[in-house]
């Protein structure tokens, strides 16, 4: 598949872009993302992932060189060029290039479209397993570039057969290493509300089970794993994705249960006809 991107004003085969040594995502580690998926070729939930864009660039003080409507046009160049359907757009700014190695003077703005990659189906039939990992993301309500800790973490997570890290910072979940994290109990849906990225996906899932469920966005404390009927995740990539295990601890009776199967039904019906 051919993808198409956009850096600089400048649109061409993601292949072909390039940038300079100098940027300050490549030497100082410093810059921001988004990433979210098409349904039957448009941008899913455009409005949520420009906000939260916006709001990442404004606390990374990165002025944005562009404005939403320009954005969204060129968005749409870059999906008819691609090839296929549908695929992942991928945001990336930085603090761009900078004589001294520290000052801000223009950010770039790379815009790619991708391959989507799924996860797997036997994942959502039999959940998966996480382990527990002490840490807080910094500036967890910023989608920064910066994911050294599950990447340095990554053969700590295979030798344990597991799928991906929760994190916990003395007794309180926050999150997964690039997902948002949901208990169950009874017709409660939980979801911690501190230390986090507020993912587009958290937000859709809960807009979806307010009807049928009461949703608490609070602190989520680690005992209370042990009464929850169920767990799952969300993201872009992930959809909901249950989570039958959490170190040695076994949620609910090991089997995906029916809320998490039916917040997936209902995604999976709301992009069919996005």
């Amino acid at each position: 598949m051919a993808h198409y991107g956009y850096f600089n004003g400048t649109v061409a085969p993601v292949d072909q872009l390039t940038i300079g040594l100098t940027d300050l995502g490549l030497l100082r580690g410093y810059g921001l993302f988004d990433y979210f998926l098409t349904y039957n070729g448009r941008p899913f939930q455009w409005d949520w992932y420009w906000e939260r864009f916006q709001n990442s660039a404004s606390r990374m003080h990165l002025p944005l060189p562009l404005g939403k409507d320009e954005t969204y046009a060129i968005l749409l160049n870059l999906i008819e060029q691609s090839v296929g359907t549908d695929m992942a757009i991928r945001f990336v700014m930085t603090g761009g290039y900078s004589a001294d190695s520290i000052s801000i003077e223009r950010p770039n703005l790379l815009i790619l479209t991708e391959a989507i990659h799924p996860v797997p189906p036997m994942q959502y039939e039999k959940g998966i397993k996480v382990i527990l990992d002490e840490y807080v993301r910094e500036m967890a309500e910023v989608k920064s570039t910066d994911y050294k800790r599950v990447i340095l973490m990554a053969e700590a997570i295979r030798a344990a057969g597991a799928s991906d890290l929760l994190y916990q910072k003395g007794g309180e979940i926050s999150e997964l290493s690039r997902s948002n994290f949901f208990l169950v109990k009874g017709n409660r849906l939980i979801t911690p509300n501190r230390h986090i990225l507020h993912g587009i996906t958290r937000r859709t899932v809960m807009q979806l089970a307010q009807g049928d469920y009461k949703v608490e966005e609070r602190p989520v404390l680690l005992s209370e794993l042990y009464d929850a009927n169920e767990a799952f995740t969300t993201s872009s990539t992930k959809k909901v994705l249950p989570i039958t295990q959490i170190g040695e601890l076994v949620i609910g009776d090991g089997h995906v249960g029916p809320v998490s199967r039916s917040l997936l039904y209902q995604f999976n019906e709301l992009i069919k006809d996005w």
